[in-house]
């Protein structure tokens, strides 16, 4: 499937959606700092990771805002020592449990040595490139959680997903997985990354009232859930194509908390334009 069907595919499959769910969302505005994310990927080298991180120093970050950036994992150590505040750093994935016979993986007490304050977990690509499935990911907040490590949670739907309908079932499965398994005080140091995978590197990206429903749609199920407490307090980033030129506008929503921004943030520039989208936010 060529990609501008993909595209055209997607923009009919969310259209359809929102007039089925618009009326049935209540809006919980949240009322967490903001935050934006750059996930770095599998992306970078010595020479390019400097640059990325003098681009980032020299830019002016003036609004309100936790910034939080997942280079690679080699890397990690190198932009330690070159970003300056208000930069934290995450890693992009950890094991299920303590370190040992498990060749290729980082465990959290790893990252916790290393004064690594976040990671990413479940995110599309792990989920569907490397078999991680919703209970798995469940497992490894938890065990990332109770060693010290702060978390970034992805949820998301596919295309085929979006088009059945299935958006919010489907967020709801994954966030249930999780819940099972963590205490309402966990939420805490949980951040919820809203990203529709047919968003991702796609250049496409849902409307901002499009992206504000789903997130409505998971404060609610927050509140219903865990407490309304909770469901105020934890932060819901939108991510799949955020960039520069839509980031104010997504910012505005009440229920947008942040972004985790994938392309872009291998953008200096770019990346602090988005973290400055910040001072639009409600």
């Amino acid at each position: 499937m060529t990609n501008k069907l993909m595209k055209m595919r997607a923009q009919h499959a969310i259209a359809r959606q929102s007039r089925r769910h618009a009326s049935a969302l209540v809006v919980c505005e949240g009322t967490g700092k903001f935050v934006v994310g750059g996930n770095w990927k599998c992306n970078g080298t010595k020479d390019s990771i400097d640059k990325l991180c003098a681009s980032l120093n020299s830019g002016e970050i003036t609004a309100d805002v936790e910034v939080i950036c997942a280079p690679p994992m080699v890397y990690i150590d190198r932009v330690q020592s070159k970003l300056n505040a208000p930069y934290q750093i995450a890693a992009q994935n950890c094991w299920v449990s303590k370190g040992g016979a498990f060749t290729g993986e980082v465990s959290a007490e790893m990252l916790k040595d290393a004064n690594i304050p976040w990671v990413i977990l479940g995110h599309s690509e792990r989920r569907s490139l490397c078999g991680e499935t919703n209970e798995f990911v469940g497992l490894k907040t938890k065990y990332a959680l109770d060693t010290g490590v702060k978390v970034v949670a992805c949820i998301g739907e596919s295309l085929a997903q979006r088009e059945a309908g299935d958006t919010l079932n489907v967020c709801f499965a994954q966030l249930k997985a999780i819940l099972d398994c963590v205490t309402e005080k966990d939420w805490e140091n949980i951040i919820i990354a809203y990203e529709p995978v047919w968003a991702i590197g796609t250049g496409k990206v849902a409307t901002p009232d499009q992206a504000q429903e789903v997130h409505a749609g998971v404060r609610k199920w927050m509140s219903e859930n865990v407490s309304p407490d909770v469901a105020s307090k934890v932060r819901i980033q939108y991510g799949g194509s955020v960039n520069a030129g839509n980031c104010d506008e997504l910012a505005m929503k009440p229920d947008i908390d942040g972004f985790l921004v994938g392309g872009a943030s291998l953008d200096g520039e770019a990346f602090v334009k988005i973290c400055n989208s910040a001072a639009h936010s409600k």
